[in-house]
């Protein structure tokens, strides 16, 4: 979906000429249509996640399909949680994230995690904070039914090139069969990384029950906004 510049700053809650300045100045990926500048959503969610800039649940709205799409909780449990992974470097984490999703059988790991590295050589998915979010440029290049969501906590630290500079511990890999659906479950995840009680549960690797249940709660007060609307 392409966004014209007052419907970013809508969704930012920022003026226009702050969205002009951050496309001069910060990077905000935009081209021009006829001298209008156009937006990419799903490369805006990218860009804002690791800018840190708050994400209206307005940003998650107004698709014209009436499809029902899944809830980042069901995906997570659909990718799984897992302790302690392995690895000294970025290169080594993601191919130790790789190894442990639970795939389906036609995927090709070794095609996954080339897909993911070249991900990171191109823009690092640290978001800062010591999480960072892998997932392929174009999720239609994988052939999976349903998406998934796998949280991995590292066993130690790395730096994964963040634009805070600190070194990564907890990583989000998201897997999806259409950019739609990517695009969901970016957009809902960096809400979720906003709220207090989600970080808190991640800063101290919870139980999966735990931050599971902090998800749900999260998601169940977006359904509720977005049915008053």
């Amino acid at each position: 979906m392409q966004l014209s510049v007052r419907d970013v700053s809508k969704l930012l809650n920022v003026t226009e000429k702050t969205i002009y300045r951050w496309i001069q100045g910060s990077g905000l990926p935009a081209y021009r249509v006829e001298g209008q500048y156009r937006i990419n959503k799903a490369l805006l969610l990218e860009w804002a996640t690791t800018k840190k800039i708050n994400i209206s649940s307005d940003m998650f709205q107004g698709s014209e399909s009436t499809d029902v799409l899944p809830t980042l909780a069901a995906c997570l449990q659909t990718g799984g949680i897992y302790y302690r992974i392995e690895g000294r470097d970025k290169s080594a984490v993601l191919r130790s994230v790789v190894d442990v999703m639970k795939l389906p059988d036609g995927v090709d790991r070794e095609f996954l995690f080339q897909a993911l590295r070249a991900r990171e050589n191109l823009q690092s998915t640290g978001i800062g904070d010591g999480v960072a979010i892998p997932h392929v440029r174009n999720p239609a290049i994988l052939e999976v039914d349903k998406p998934m969501v796998s949280l991995c906590f590292l066993d130690q630290p790395i730096e994964f090139g963040a634009l805070d500079g600190k070194p990564v511990q907890i990583l989000f890999a998201l897997i999806s069969p259409t950019v739609k659906t990517h695009l969901h479950l970016l957009s809902r995840l960096s809400f979720s990384l906003q709220n207090a009680g989600f970080k808190e549960a991640l800063k101290k690797q919870a139980t999966r029950e735990e931050l599971l249940r902090e998800l749900e709660r999260i998601e169940a007060g977006v359904h509720v906004q977005e049915a008053a609307l």
